[in-house]
């Protein structure tokens, strides 16, 4: 199983250097592959990276002697990312063109901006003689042209080392290992199915009656983000204290980042304990089109949330069943299975009129998701309308 696992590192001055060189090394051949492309796109001719990268090294020993600076797996590997780019644009264009997407999700591969998600490959890739793509030594990793570089922290699972990206957030260095292990799925707890109910003011309901209380990091510190924003705003354009203000501004953006991520992968983690988990079929895209809400229900993450959850069942071996979008988990009793469908948003307790039962609205949404396995999905697409004599009574 390859999984991946991201170390910050401790790089000297030169260190730091040389990375920036190397970032901007990878850059610059991502820009002259997509200029390449599309000339030979206009010109009726077929590009692909494979001839592309070959294009490069016939040329860059003359025209571009600098490469030869940083490891040479930085060029190669810009190139292709740029055709994986083109790759996916060109299936988004088929789904689009069939109807099943978007048209604003169809992008074409466009120019990369100095300073933003500056990243570059740095290994050559295991052989024979070498099985892992770079040496590692406790806290120490070897890289190409670089030599040794410090770690935060030891790697952390134990296999073979396929590749180390490293990628620049604020003034943070990191270390992006692919890692091949032989992965051991530990026992589940023996519990039920359980439904999890997503929310802004608690992140999880689950429905053993657990909760996880949303952590908020953007809203609280928004009046700091807000004032290093304009701080940044008023600092002249390529002067050094612009430079400071915007790594100032970064760190923070980094900081509530990780406070965000770092909740979403306890709560993640601890569901993966139970053998069958139970989630709504949200549309995030169409909740963050409520100005309203839009900041709050981005600040709690819940495409992040599936993203983890999905991928960490896999590792677990456990199932995760995505409920339908229209079935109704927040109207339904979970005693009776009558539909409420006078309930509003701001109720946050209700009292079914059918059997006098007061549920609170996320619990007994999740409790509603942990019965939906066992019925059918039409009896889900249908639950059982409330009725004049069930009000009456």
């Amino acid at each position: 199983m390859k999984i991946g696992h991201r170390v910050r590192l401790v790089p000297t001055g030169e260190q730091e250097i040389a990375f920036r060189r190397a970032c901007g090394v990878s850059r610059f051949a991502y820009y002259w592959a997509l200029c390449e492309w599309r000339r030979q796109y206009d010109a009726a001719e077929k590009p692909s990276e494979i001839v592309l990268r070959k294009a490069l090294n016939a040329i860059k020993a003359e025209q571009f002697p600098w490469m030869a600076e940083v490891t040479k797996n930085a060029p190669q590997q810009a190139i292709k990312n740029l055709g994986n780019a083109y790759a996916n644009f060109f299936n988004d264009l088929k789904k689009y063109r069939r109807g099943e997407i978007d048209p604003k999700r169809v992008r074409v591969p466009k120019f990369k901006k100095k300073g933003r998600h500056d990243s570059f490959r740095a290994d050559n890739g295991p052989d024979n003689k070498h099985p892992n793509a770079v040496p590692v030594n406790g806290k120490l990793v070897r890289l190409p042209v670089i030599g040794w570089v410090k770690m935060r922290e030891e790697v952390r699972f134990a296999g073979q080392i396929l590749s180390v990206t490293i990628s620049r957030q604020g003034d943070a260095w990191f270390a992006s290992f692919c890692i091949d292990v032989s992965y051991e799925v530990d026992p589940h707890i023996q519990t039920p199915t359980v439904g999890v109910d997503l929310g802004v003011l608690r992140l999880a309901t689950v429905s053993d009656g657990t909760t996880c209380p949303a952590s908020h990091p953007l809203r609280r510190y928004l009046g700091k983000l807000k004032r290093l924003s304009r701080a940044l705003s008023r600092r002249k354009l390529g002067s050094r204290n612009r430079a400071k203000a915007k790594t100032k501004l970064a760190r923070l953006h980094r900081r509530i980042g990780d406070i965000r991520a770092d909740l979403l992968h306890k709560l993640t983690t601890s569901l993966t304990q139970h053998c069958t988990v139970v989630i709504e079929d949200l549309n995030v895209r169409g909740m963050l089109a409520n100005r309203s809400l839009s900041r709050a229900i981005a600040d709690v993450g819940f495409f992040e949330f599936r993203r983890q959850l999905e991928y960490k069942t896999k590792m677990a071996d456990t199932t995760v069943i995505v409920a339908d979008r229209w079935y109704p988990s927040s109207k339904l009793c979970s005693k009776c299975d009558v539909k409420n469908d006078t309930l509003s948003l701001s109720e946050r307790m209700w009292t079914c009129p059918s059997c006098s039962t007061t549920h609170d609205r996320e619990l007994n949404a999740a409790v509603n998701l942990a019965r939906y396995p066992e019925s059918s999905p039409g009896a889900a697409m249908e639950p059982k309308a409330l009725t004049p004599r069930a009000i009456a009574t």
